[in-house]
C-alpha cells in the first residue's frame, strides 16, 4: 500500500486497486459502524480517524523535499484527528529526502517502470516515457513519440503535459528515436542533433508549476518548455570550447555535451544583466545551449550533478535569453540561447545534513549492519 499511495495514478483510478494488484489478492476491508463509517482496509497498519474542515488553513514547513531543497512555509489543509488505531507491531512507514539520490529514488524508478507499460495504452502516439528522479521528478522529463505526420510529436508532447502527475512537468524532451530514455546523455544529445531552435522550442508561460518548485515568480506559478528533436539529423554540434570571454565575470567553460556550453557566473542579483551580457560574446555562438551556473565544475561532474543543479534552478519563462524574432506568433529563438541557471535570491537552501547528524548516523547505521 505504501508503494500505491504515491504512485502517479490518474485522478479516477484508486490507489487501493493499484495495492491490490500488487499484493495479487483483494485487500481485506472492514465495516464498523462504531469505529468509522467508511470503509476499513484491515491490511493497513495504521488507520488515522478525523474529518478534513473546508477553509482552515494551518502554516507547514520549512522541510526538507525531494528537489534537494527545503520548502518553505505554506497554509495547508489540515487533518483534525479523533483516533489512531494500529495493528500490533505495526510499521510506520517513512523515508529520507533531500539532494537525489535519496531512499525515494529507487521507489521512484521502480514506479516508473512498473507502470511504463500502460503509457502508449492511454497515451496512442507515445511509445515511452521517463521523469529523471535526479530532477526531482518534476522538473525534467522525456519521451519517445511517434512522428507519423508533421507534428504530431508536438501533440504527444501536449498530451502528457495533460496527463495527471505528468502535468507537473517543467521541461519535457521529445524525440522519436528509439534511444533509452533512462541514458539522460543518448537522450539529450539525440534531441540536440534534431531540434530546430527556430521551431522546436515551445515555452509556456503564466501556467501552473508544482508547489515545491521555486523558480517561478510565486508559488504554484511558472512555465513549461518542450523541446522537440525528431527526424532526421539537423545540427552540427560543437564539443570543444576553443573561445575566450571578453568579460571577466564569465569563467571555467564546460562542454558537458556536444552543442552544450556550462559557465560560472557571478552570484545573483536582481536585474544583473549577466545573461544579456553572456549573449553579446562571441565565443559562445558556435554552441545551441550555454548554461549559467554558479559553479561549472560541480555541474558537470556527471550527468546526475547536470541535471540536479541546472533544471532544478532556471524557469523557461524567465529564465531562457536568446535573439528572438515573432513569427506567425511564435517567438523565434536563435542561437546561442542562454539559460540562467543560478541561484536566485528567493530560492529556498539547500538541504544539506550537518556534519555531527552525519557522524551519528554513520555509526548507528554501521553498528547495525554489523549485528545482522
Amino acid at each position: 500500500m505504501t508503494i500505491a499511495a504515491v504512485a502517479p495514478l490518474p485522478e479516477e483510478i484508486s490507489e487501493l486497486i493499484l495495492a491490490s494488484l500488487l499484493m495479487g489478492e483483494k485487500l481485506r476491508i472492514r465495516r464498523d459502524r462504531n469505529l468509522s463509517s467508511l470503509p476499513i482496509v484491515a491490511d493497513a497498519d495504521f488507520l488515522i480517524q478525523g474529518i478534513i474542515p473546508p477553509k482552515i488553513r494551518k502554516p507547514e514547513g520549512p522541510f526538507g523535499d525531494h528537489y534537494g531543497y527545503y520548502a518553505l512555509k505554506h497554509d495547508y489543509p489540515i487533518v483534525q484527528v479523533k483516533r489512531i488505531y494500529h495493528r500490533k507491531d505495526a510499521i510506520w512507514p517513512a523515508t529520507v529526502v533531500g539532494r537525489p539520490p535519496q531512499e525515494d529514488h529507487w521507489i521512484a524508478e521502480y514506479l516508473q517502470d512498473l507502470l511504463s507499460p500502460l503509457f502508449p495504452v492511454v497515451m496512442p502516439a507515445v511509445k515511452g516515457i521517463w521523469a529523471y528522479e535526479e530532477s526531482g521528478v518534476h522538473s525534467l522529463a522525456a519521451a519517445i513519440v511517434k512522428e507519423r505526420y508533421q507534428g504530431e510529436a508536438f501533440t504527444g508532447a501536449l498530451r502528457i503535459l495533460g496527463e495527471g502527475q505528468l502535468s507537473l512537468t517543467k521541461v519535457l524532451l521529445v524525440t522519436d528515436q528509439n534511444v533509452n530514455l533512462k541514458n539522460f546523455r543518448e537522450t539529450f544529445i539525440s534531441v540536440l542533433e534534431r531540434i530546430n531552435p527556430n521551431t522546436d522550442i515551445h515555452i509556456f508561460a503564466n501556467i501552473s508549476q508544482d508547489t515545491l518548485d521555486y523558480t517561478g515568480p510565486a508559488v504554484n506559478r511558472g512555465s513549461k518548455a518542450i523541446l522537440l528533436g525528431s527526424g532526421k539529423k539537423k545540427n552540427d554540434l560543437k564539443e570543444r570550447f576553443q573561445g575566450r570571454f571578453r568579460n571577466s565575470s564569465f569563467k571555467d567553460p564546460k562542454v558537458p555535451y556536444p552543442g552544450v556550453l556550462v559557465v560560472s557566473g557571478p552570484g545573483y542579483k536582481m536585474k544583473d544583466e549577466i545573461p544579456s551580457k553572456l549573449l553579446k560574446e562571441k565565443a559562445i555562438r558556435d554552441f545551441l545551449f550555454v548554461f549559467i551556473a554558479d559553479d561549472s565544475e560541480d555541474s558537470t561532474r556527471s550527468d546526475h550533478d547536470f541535471i540536479w543543479s541546472i533544471f532544478t534552478r532556471f524557469e523557461p519563462a524567465g529564465d531562457i535569453y536568446a535573439d528572438t524574432k515573432l513569427i506567425r506568433n511564435h517567438p523565434v529563438l536563435y542561437p546561442p540561447i542562454v539559460i540562467d541557471c543560478r541561484m536566485k535570491t528567493w530560492y529556498p537552501p539547500l538541504t544539506e545534513a550537518d556534519a555531527k547528524t552525519i557522524r551519528k548516523v554513520d555509526d548507528r547505521f554501521g553498528g547495525l549492519i554489523d549485528s545482522l
